[in-house]
């Protein structure tokens, strides 16, 4: 019960900063239609991130829980390459952009099979326990 009071506390820390950061874009002046485009994509990026990683299956197991909550944080950091790729314009930060993507997808491919295994793991004990 401690673990949801925590990732409900911080649930709510991060939606107060993101509408915050929101609030403060809009208060500025003469924002783009790119400007205003990117920003919506970055801010649903990050509150999908944090939601989806809210929402992780949380075992107790610290490998299985690391997993769990990285495979969103990665696919977030993806959401947000993407928008770099569409919008901006410094071959440095496209680059890095683009480095983001392969390498992130890979590390989630390698969570997924490592947790696919972990539930495997899962089944074979419950399977052991019924047949007793």
């Amino acid at each position: 019960m401690e673990w949801t009071s925590i990732y409900c506390f911080r649930g709510l820390i991060i939606l107060s900063l993101t509408s915050l950061l929101a609030l403060t874009y809009y208060m500025g002046m003469g924002a783009s239609y790119e400007e205003d485009t990117f920003h919506k994509i970055m801010m649903e990026s990050m509150v999908r991130m944090d939601r989806d990683m809210q929402n992780a299956p949380m075992t107790g197991d610290p490998d299985h829980d690391f997993a769990a909550m990285m495979v969103p944080h990665h696919q977030g950091a993806i959401d947000m390459a993407k928008a770099e790729l569409l919008y901006g314009r410094d071959p440095v930060l496209r680059r890095l952009a683009q480095e983001i993507i392969t390498t992130q997808n890979s590390e989630i491919q390698l969570m997924q099979q490592q947790l696919a295994k972990y539930q495997r793991r899962r089944e074979s004990k419950i399977a052991r326990h019924r047949a007793l």
